[in-house]
């Protein structure tokens, strides 16, 4: 993918905000206004999706819920891409998961790989937590 150079006029507030944005993110001024523009960009083309920083970075999330794009896919997938079945399961509006369906298949690979983290994570948590103790409890399908 190319990139441009441009260039922005930015007051002083607007300076000083991204140079403690830029710190948080541990990104230069200039990464992180490209994040960040990037971010609002896709905001903008995308209803209902919203980026916010978590434990493991920015994330794509559905808005004015604690849902992870990638956790909607998981659970979308366990349904077969039903819309309707992963709407109730999560009491969630259809168009919302609509919504967040069509974010995944815009940015697969970002998805994806927040799905390959995680499983990877599950798979070694006695790892990286001490004194975890792994069950496996059976349950029903979904």
């Amino acid at each position: 993918m190319m990139s441009k150079v441009i260039s922005l006029r930015l007051k002083d507030y607007q300076v000083e905000s991204l140079a403690r944005a830029a710190r948080r993110m541990g990104r230069s001024p200039s990464e992180t206004a490209a994040i960040l523009l990037s971010e609002a960009l896709r905001q903008r083309d995308f209803p209902f999706i919203e980026f916010r920083d978590s434990s493991v970075g920015r994330q794509a999330y559905l808005q004015g819920t604690r849902l992870t794009i990638w956790q909607i896919v998981e659970i979308a997938r366990d349904y077969g891409g039903d819309i309707a079945s992963t709407a109730e399961h999560l009491d969630t509006p259809k168009v919302q998961i609509a919504a967040a369906l069509k974010y995944a298949a815009a940015f697969p690979e970002e998805i994806e790989a927040a799905i390959s983290d995680n499983e990877w994570s599950a798979d070694h948590i006695e790892q990286l937590v001490p004194n975890v103790k792994v069950m496996n409890v059976d349950a029903p399908s979904a």
